[in-house]
């Protein structure tokens, strides 16, 4: 613990301007005052309750809704009944508009409130078992678990119960209600499949075997951008789970890092004094010993979205409901409960793709019938069957683009352009860094961010690749900075006319970056996004693509004399040299012929490009992509 504290001290020379403001009020004091609020009015909520001290209750002033707040839902683990889901819906339909949120947590958010209906609204919620306690700032947020447990054939250890142990030793508790240095995520899942993207949070209970034994890997650390890694801890039943819990959460309370906001998740503690020291000292502060870690078992992927429905042991099935963005409503939600009382067992479960399961159906293709389905569909396409997107500039004053309907017009665009009957492709909408619609964990990841078009400000965004949920969670690597948004739509359609002309029958777009695209450094990548937008643009129709099979060997020299030779030859069907060795050409004084004249037609923005790529004296060519970059810019 010796190493924690001098970590601890370290970065305790000031606190942030957050930790100042707690001391001016225990937070219950505000939750207590909203009755009062409720009858004096928005103006009669003094700042510091708007800023902070309401938030730990889950209720929002939203300044992109002046006067208006939004209350994020208690929902542990995704879970509700149809009378829960009912009232929330009508709460929704009577006071917020008849919108509500789905959120990457499984739980759900009602917005455009005013301060007078909140105790109606909060009552209302309580009635059935809901509140929205401590799911904001500074304080333990909704517990994630398979939304299937102890449902699904893939589910080994039934962990909800669990789960709601665990909620129990912080939830309602004045010493848990604001005292910790940053928010604190969890997740347990006791399932060979990944439903509730376990590895992503400050605290993970992964499903493990030892000895012959199952029991949870303990993982920390996870935030936006790094997925969590191993304590090299196995917890054989949940009273060791319940005792690791609570001495990790000691530890981050009480050494966790109060100065940059920035820099004061549980990640940090644990990068600054490491892994192994985290471990020793959760050991010593729980009294227990607790074993080195056994096999991680949550290792496989889920279909459910692809299928639209999944078999439970019952026999019944799990129907999938797809929620495009999250963006639901009252109404919606309302109909959702009528179905699960008409064809279900009255469960419903919320899951971290923003959608919804109706638990215990019996008669699928009689409920699929129903209206409902019109809208939202139990399959729809690949591009919407697995799409996220946070909240964005409608709703959050941390957002730098629109993002919902960004995410929904790129997914319709691309059904248009380049339909797929079959296929995954997993497109993760942040609307900035903070990363709430967790970007980095899709196969194609988009992060808001502003760019400059024009010498004019505009929305874009920073598109990444590769980021996966089986194994431990991978996040992706940044393949194109700052696309604008007017022209995203072309880049990514680039990716998923490659998808589409190479996959295997049954790959998935991660499979398929996997096989195909981490052959290529993410510069050729980007420069093909975009070179592919600007031949559709200029309708210069030709075969040229990315090959399934390269040797280049991810040197970005050679990538770009490849690219260059390849496509010399599909504009001209003649090579530009006639022989090669190691990406360059063997005969030294064997003169380039100028592709305008075997293709007179050609482009001069791509001859160009070729010259500089192809170039007879090799000392002037370009041997990087940004060099042939701002040859292939597109107007829209």
């Amino acid at each position: 613990m010796q190493a924690l504290q001098k970590a601890y001290k370290s970065r305790s020379k000031k606190v942030n301007k957050i930790e100042i403001m707690k001391e001016l009020k225990n937070p219950i004091e505000a939750f207590e005052k909203i009755q009062e609020y409720a009858r004096d009015g928005y103006d009669s909520i003094p700042d510091e309750d708007k800023k902070y001290f309401l938030k730990c209750f889950g209720i929002y002033d939203r300044p992109a809704t002046p006067e208006r707040f939004m209350i994020k839902l208690r929902i542990p683990g995704g879970y509700l009944n149809s009378a829960q889901a009912r009232v929330i819906g009508e709460c929704a339909l009577k006071h917020g508009q008849d919108y509500i949120d789905l959120t990457t947590r499984a739980q759900c958010e009602l917005r455009y409130l005013d301060i007078k209906d909140i105790p109606t609204i909060l009552q209302r919620l309580k009635d059935v078992g809901i509140d929205s306690f401590q799911t904001g700032v500074d304080n333990f947020r909704n517990i994630m678990t398979d939304p299937l447990d102890a449902l699904a054939f893939d589910n080994v250890l039934p962990s909800y119960d669990l789960l709601l142990r665990l909620q129990k030793t912080f939830l309602y508790s004045p010493e848990w209600i604001s005292t910790l240095p940053r928010k604190f995520n969890t997740a347990i899942t006791g399932s060979l499949s990944n439903r509730c993207n376990v590895f992503g949070h400050d605290c993970c209970f992964v499903l493990a075997q030892k000895d012959g034994c199952y029991g949870y890997n303990l993982y920390l650390g996870g935030k936006v951008g790094k997925t969590a890694k191993s304590a090299d801890i196995f917890l054989a039943n949940d009273e060791e789970v319940l005792k690791a819990f609570e001495s990790i959460t000691d530890i981050f309370k009480r050494f966790g890092f109060r100065d940059n906001r920035n820099k004061n998740r549980f990640h940090f503690l644990i990068e600054a004094v490491g892994m192994s020291e985290i471990s020793s000292a959760i050991r010593e502060n729980a009294g227990i010993d607790f074993t080195t870690a056994g096999e991680t078992m949550t290792k496989m992927d889920f279909n459910d979205s692809d299928q639209g429905k999944v078999q439970l042991r019952d026999s019944s099935f799990g129907v999938h409901v797809v929620v495009p963005s999250g963006i639901f409503s009252g109404s919606g939600i309302i109909e959702v409960a009528n179905l699960s009382e008409t064809y279900g067992n009255k469960e419903i479960r919320f899951d971290m793709q923003q959608s919804l399961y109706i638990l215990g159906v019996k008669d699928v293709s009689s409920m699929l019938k129903e209206e409902f389905f019109h809208t939202y569909k139990s399959v729809n396409t690949p591009y919407f069957n697995n799409l996220i997107a946070c909240a964005g500039t409608e709703h959050c004053p941390f957002g730098v683009i629109e993002n919902k309907n960004d995410a929904i017009n790129m997914a319709t665009y691309l059904d248009e352009k380049v339909p797929l009957e079959k296929g995954r492709v997993r497109m993760y909408w942040s609307a900035c860094v903070k990363g709430c619609g967790i970007h980095g964990l899709g196969d194609i990841g988009f992060e808001g961010c502003k760019v400059k078009v024009n010498g004019e400000a505009e929305g874009g965004v920073n598109i990444s690749l590769g980021g996966k949920l089986i194994g431990e969670g991978v996040e992706g690597h940044t393949v194109f900075k700052s696309a604008p948004l007017r022209y995203a739509n072309f880049y990514v359609e680039t990716l998923m006319l490659e998808y589409k002309k190479h996959r295997a029958s049954t790959e998935n777009f991660e499979e398929f970056n996997e096989r195909v695209l981490q052959q290529y450094t993410v510069a050729n990548i980007g420069f093909m996004m975009k070179l592919g937008a600007y031949l559709r643009e200029k309708n210069i129709d030709i075969e040229f693509g990315f090959s399934t099979k390269t040797t280049t060997g991810k040197n970005e020299e050679f990538e770009v004399f490849e690219l260059g030779r390849r496509l010399y030859y599909a504009l001209s069907k003649k090579e530009p040299y006639s022989a090669y060795d190691k990406f360059t050409n063997v005969l030294k004084n064997e003169k380039l012929e100028d592709i305008r004249k075997l293709v007179p037609s050609v482009d001069e923005s791509i001859a160009q490009m070729l010259e500089l790529i192809l170039d007879t004296k090799e000392q002037n060519r370009a041997v990087v992509f940004s060099e042939i970059t701002p040859l292939i810019s597109i107007v829209s």
